[in-house]
């Protein structure tokens, strides 16, 4: 299964506070494939994996997923949050 992750964070750099916004194209085979399937768009989770290219023919570097967490209580805050921006 193909899927997008996006990253949302603050980092130091050079003593400094830096916003991190980044979206990366993922794969999961197997069991981690189908608990994706059983995931709201927006859901909050953590993924372990590795960084490779997506197959032999693409050189497209993605997010191999080895491991999902879903974080309990997140999407609900996105919703909320959403809601309060319309």
């Amino acid at each position: 299964m193909e899927f997008k992750l996006r990253h949302e964070s603050e980092q130091a750099e050079a003593g400094s506070p830096r916003k991190v916004e980044a979206e990366i194209g993922g794969i999961a085979f197997g069991a981690q494939a189908r608990l994706l399937a059983t995931a709201k768009l927006n859901t909050e989770l953590k993924t372990h994996g590795f960084l490779a290219a997506k197959s032999k023919r693409s050189k497209k570097l993605v997010l191999h997923v080895t491991n999902i967490e879903f974080v309990e209580g997140r999407e609900k805050e996105t919703e909320d949050a959403s809601a309060a921006q319309r």
